[in-house]
């Protein structure tokens, strides 16, 4: 497949229906934090972007969007070539300056500190950014709490940040302010609001 095929196609066959149903999993998993939604392969975009990474993509940004992409996704000129064509997002370099930030080394990626958290006026204003993983079977099991849970909800999965429980910690504390996780699994989604509570599970 040539570079151009690859940037044009491989968007939502039907993009109306596809966004939605990519929107209600998102919207209803930012409601139930640490809950996997499963979605469909609705998009097929180049490497390094995996089809629910894309379709994440694909549903939340416009022209108006404002993107920070890692130095795995930023390399390949096809992914950004394809995020461009499919979107009309605007690339930044600066986290700080991100409505959004995809992120796939999850390791190597900065810490919560240099994405925008919002003001005290403006929470919303804060970057949400977008992990994308291998999975929801993670060796390191979550217990979290908050607003949309129930008692307690487990969560594994299968990448974190580094220190993440303390940056996370760090994050909740300026709430309202503070910056929202997405993790776009294989074939399934989760989120975690800066509202939610999260430490190791006691075994």
């Amino acid at each position: 497949m040539s570079t151009n095929t690859q940037v044009f196609e491989g968007g939502f066959a039907n993009p109306v229906m596809g966004a939605q149903q990519i929107f209600r999993a998102l919207m209803d998993a930012m409601a139930n934090p640490g809950r996997v939604f499963d979605v469909p392969e609705l998009v097929a975009a180049p490497a390094p972007l995996t089809p629910v990474m894309a379709a994440i993509a694909a549903t939340l940004f416009d022209h108006d969007a404002t993107v920070w992409c890692d130095k795995s996704i930023s390399a390949s000129k096809e992914a950004i070539g394809w995020l461009k064509f499919h979107t009309g997002l605007e690339l930044v370099s600066d986290p700080a300056a991100a409505q959004f930030a995809l992120v796939k080394d999850v390791a190597a990626m900065p810490s919560f500190e240099a994405f925008a958290k919002g003001t005290s006026e403006y929470p919303d204003r804060s970057t949400t950014v977008i992990l994308q993983l291998d999975g929801f079977e993670g060796e390191n099991v979550l217990t979290l709490r908050g607003p949309g849970i129930k008692d307690t909800q487990d969560f594994a999965p299968s990448q974190l940040p580094k220190m993440f429980i303390d940056q996370w910690t760090g994050n909740r504390a300026a709430f309202p302010r503070g910056i929202d996780l997405i993790f776009a699994g294989r074939e399934a989604l989760a989120a975690l609001p800066r509202t939610t509570r999260v430490a190791k599970k006691e075994a």
